[in-house]
């Protein structure tokens, strides 16, 4: 449970310019263990209609409903999938009856946050995968991976989220590719460490390049969750931070636009 000190201290962080995406210095706290925070970072896009989506989406929409000038307040109507932008994918999304977004427990949306980058091998490799070895690589030099975490992959695919055919990087098939979890390190990670759920900065867990989307499957087939569109991730450390994710509750939500995170 939170202290009231934390709570206070959480009200009075400083806020980054909107869109800016910048980390913004915070007022320092510290939780009931005595971690302390002194930046928090956004990871979050701002999402406009030319954010890039899987084909099989709609753009994200926004039309006025009220102005300030004419009716005295503003009011806005969204329109957009639960999976397009920075977002959460619930069990529900790949497995039928699982558990919709609504329903995850909300201890799970506060965790360690554990963040593997292959930006370097993605910038040679654009379907590189995630592997075991990955993870493994992380512990030796950072420890073993903290029980209940968020473990992010940070490939650099969100450079290219301002130009959405090479963020989709599909080919003359219509093939996508960009990076990804692999199957096996999905299933190594549920059978061997304690976490929340998994996180990268492309549109999918999969590589774009997947047909049967295992890690997808593995994970949410194991009641855990993911993020997709995560922003950020090269500008937090790949261990010590804390993971905030404002989970949207509608009823029966396989998903839905998240706002995200970082404490360090």
């Amino acid at each position: 449970m939170c202290c009231p000190e934390l709570v206070r201290s959480a009200l009075a962080v400083t806020p980054a310019p909107a869109g800016t995406g910048e980390i913004a210095p915070a007022v320092r706290f510290a939780d009931p263990e005595g971690a302390s925070f002194r930046r928090v970072a956004d990871l979050t896009h701002v999402i406009t209609p030319g954010f890039p989506i899987f084909p099989f989406y709609k753009p994200f929409a926004m039309r006025q409903l009220a102005a300030v000038e004419r009716e005295g307040f503003g009011a806005n109507e969204l329109c957009y999938a639960e999976h397009v932008g920075t977002h959460i994918d619930a069990p529900a999304h790949f497995v039928a009856g699982g558990t919709t977004v609504e329903h995850l427990p909300a201890s799970s949306l506060l965790a360690p946050l554990v963040v593997v980058s292959l930006a370097e091998r993605a910038a040679r490799d654009e379907d590189t995968l995630l592997v075991v070895d990955d993870l493994l690589a992380w512990e030796r030099r950072h420890g073993r991976i903290p029980a209940g975490a968020v473990v992010a992959l940070h490939s650099g695919w969100e450079e290219r989220v301002g130009d959405p055919a090479r963020f989709l990087n599909a080919d003359a098939s219509g093939t996508m590719h960009s990076p990804g979890w692999s199957g096996e390190a999905v299933e190594w990670m549920l059978n061997e460490r304690e976490f929340n759920g998994i996180a990268i900065d492309t549109l999918s867990l999969d590589a774009g390049n997947s047909a049967t989307y295992p890690a997808h499957r593995h994970l949410l087939g194991a009641g855990k969750y993911g993020l997709e569109n995560v922003a950020n991730l090269g500008r937090v450390p790949p261990a010590g931070a804390t993971l905030v994710v404002g989970a949207p509750r509608h009823e029966g939500g396989t998903g839905g636009p998240a706002r995200v995170l970082a404490l360090f």
